[in-house]
């Protein structure tokens, strides 16, 4: 994650389901999430189906909140039909998992990570808070909010209902009356992103894999990568296929690595990384 995140744009969402016991959609963030962890904190794990690793990690968290003591609640979150919480929690790569207190963000981590870890990292949250939560009886009250901007308001209305173009489009105006909105701007880059991504085939990679001359191929596998967590796997396939390329195919490739890029923070270490990379196959 990167940036400031804003949850309160998750208090009034629109209903979806998702497959497991804890399973938490914006229709039921505000409770099961924002308010339970004014009692205990919460473990936020978004994941996809797509993912195989994160699915696991799922399962994992599953049987450690069944074997714990009420010290911390689970919620898990399927990211394709639940777009907006994603993007409200700035959520780069699945899985990502995010402790909540107090109805903020605590602690964060994206990956898999093996069981000594996670319990590590459960230690620490749980031990980060001890004491500290208001309670059910006991939650402050909210601070003023800042009126809404009714052109966000509008987009984020499309997402609900489910019209990515619209969405789009209301992004788009806003862009075209403040060109330098940022936050327009990377609403935009993650919403175009969540839309290609839900459309990969389950055997992008592979596809890529066995035509490497395959732009399109390419670049779906490069998506998927991006998705699962594996960003250098994506920026090196992309890098590979510019020294093989010239002309109008080169700047395709170089067009969409640098969108690539902007889903993330400037000093990401996989972005820094990529970009001296991307210097040396251009030049």
């Amino acid at each position: 994650m990167s940036g400031a995140v804003d949850l309160s744009a998750l208090k009034q969402p629109a209903a979806t389901d998702a497959p497991t016991g804890h399973a938490v959609s914006e229709a039921d963030f505000e409770t099961k999430v924002l308010r339970r962890s004014m009692q205990v904190p919460v473990v936020i794990v978004l994941y996809s189906q797509r993912s195989p690793g994160s699915v696991d990690l799922v399962k994992l968290f599953e049987k450690l909140v069944g074997e714990g003591d009420g010290s911390w609640d689970l919620a898990t979150v399927e990211a394709e039909p639940n777009m907006r919480i994603a993007q409200a929690l700035g959520v780069q790569g699945i899985p990502t998992v995010i402790a909540v207190a107090a109805g903020q963000p605590l602690a964060d981590f994206q990956g898999t990570q093996p069981e000594p870890q996670v319990k590590q990292w459960l230690a620490a949250v749980i031990d980060a808070v001890q004491g500290k939560l208001p309670g059910a009886e006991g939650e402050a009250a909210p601070e003023a909010a800042a009126p809404e901007d009714p052109r966000f308001t509008a987009a984020e209305e499309a997402i609900e209902r489910g019209d990515v173009a619209g969405a789009e489009a209301a992004y788009e105006k806003i862009l075209a009356e403040e060109p330098a909105n940022t936050e327009a701007k990377a609403a935009l880059r993650q919403l175009r992103f969540y839309s290609r991504a839900q459309g990969l085939p389950a055997d992008a990679i592979a596809r890529a894999d066995a035509d490497p001359a395959d732009i399109d191929a390419a670049f779906a596998a490069a998506d998927m990568e991006l998705f699962n967590q594996e960003p250098e796997a994506a920026f090196t396939r992309l890098i590979e296929l510019i020294k093989r390329t010239a002309g109008d195919d080169r700047n395709r490739v170089r067009t969409r690595l640098v969108e690539l890029f902007e889903l993330f923070d400037t000093a990401d270490p996989a972005v820094v990384a990529a970009r001296r990379k991307l210097a040396t196959a251009l030049y």
